[in-house]
C-alpha cells in the first residue's frame, strides 16, 4: 500500500494542505527526547551552579515560545492557536536530562510538529547552556508518542 504524501500538488510541487473542509476537533500531540551529556554535567545543571542560569527553566520557556513559532519556522505548517502547551525537563541520572511536550489545540489540523518541535528546541537550549562544560552531548529520540483527535484518531508510539 503507497500513502499518498499530503504536502504536495497534482504536479509534485510542495504545498500547503487545504484544511478548509476538516471539522474542528480537540487534537493532542506528545513528543518526548533527551540530551545526553556527562554525569558531571547533569550535577551542574541539578546543583543550579551555571553561570547562565536556571538551565531547565529557560529550557522550558524556549520550547513552549517554539511551539507557538512553528508554522514560522516549517514551510508547509498552519499558523494555529494553541490552547495548551507543556514542556517538561527532568534529569534522568547518571547522564541525561529527560524532555517531554504536550500540545492541545481545538483545530482543522494536529500539532505533532508543535510538540516535537518543542522538545527539540528545548533540547537546544540545554546543549546551548551548558556547551562551555560539555560539547559533547548528543540529542537523542526525539520522537511523537501520542496523537489524538481528527479524521485518523489516536496513534501511539514508543
Amino acid at each position: 500500500m503507497t500513502q499518498k504524501l499530503t504536502h504536495f500538488d497534482e504536479a509534485g510541487r510542495a504545498a500547503m494542505v487545504d484544511v478548509s473542509a476538516k471539522a474542528e476537533t480537540s487534537r493532542v500531540a506528545v513528543a518526548r527526547g533527551r540530551v545526553v551529556m556527562a554525569p558531571e554535567t547533569l550535577a551542574l545543571i541539578q546543583s543550579g551552579s551555571v553561570g547562565k542560569g536556571d538551565v531547565l527553566g529557560v529550557a522550558r520557556l524556549a520550547g513552549i515560545m517554539a511551539a507557538k513559532r512553528t508554522a514560522e519556522l516549517i514551510p508547509l505548517c498552519h499558523p494555529l492557536m494553541l490552547s495548551k502547551v507543556a514542556v517538561d525537563l527532568t534529569p534522568a541520572p547518571p547522564d541525561a536530562v529527560e524532555i517531554e511536550a504536550t500540545v492541545k489545540v481545538t483545530g482543522q489540523t494536529g500539532v505533532e510538529m508543535e510538540a516535537l518541535t518543542a522538545v527539540s528546541v528545548a533540547a537546544l537550549t540545554v546543549y546551548d547552556m551548558v556547551k562551555a562544560a560539555d560539547r559533547g552531548m548528543r540529542i537523542e529520540a526525539v520522537r511523537l508518542v501520542h496523537k489524538s483527535g481528527g479524521k485518523s484518531g489516536t496513534w501511539e508510539g514508543a
